[in-house]
């Protein structure tokens, strides 16, 4: 799933200003990896990653990957999902949204939900610790993998 390149383009340009204000180089490897994660919609693990950008930028190590993403949860430019069987995913989208999670093929996929996000769950946490986000996991099996699975044989 592609996103719209008006998001992608905030997303970059958020990703310019953050690394300025941190004082950390721009580099062209940085620049693609991120723009990897920022135009994708399927919350690519760091293997995804890595295989997409080498399409574009053959020397790329997988070793540069794993840091750059790495550096970019640092930075706050991507948040993390899962693991999801020993896989860390990445997410660009920082705005309020859940995800759902087929427990077949994998595949990480974005909702919105009014009545999720107006959950009081704060009282129950603070026993705990502070609550900074909500950030929800529905797991189940995707339209595609259940038609797979119901076919005729």
């Amino acid at each position: 799933m592609i996103l719209d390149p008006t998001e992608v383009s905030r997303r970059m340009d958020r990703f310019e200003r953050v690394c300025r204000e941190a004082g950390s180089k721009i580099t062209h490897q940085r620049i693609e990896i991120f723009r990897e994660v920022a135009k994708s919609g399927d919350h690519p693990d760091v293997q995804t990653v890595y295989r997409r950008v080498r399409d574009r930028m053959p020397t790329v190590s997988l070793d540069t990957v794993y840091r750059t993403l790495w550096w970019l949860k640092e930075l706050n430019l991507v948040n993390t999902l899962g693991p999801s069987r020993g896989r860390t995913r990445f997410d660009a989208n920082l705005s309020n949204h859940h995800h759902f999670v087929c427990l077949h093929c994998g595949s990480t996929r974005d909702f919105n939900s009014d009545a999720l996000d107006q959950l009081n769950i704060a009282e129950t946490v603070q026993s705990i610790g502070s609550m900074e986000a909500i950030r929800l996991e529905v797991k189940g099996i995707c339209h595609n993998c259940a038609a797979v699975m119901n076919r005729p044989t």
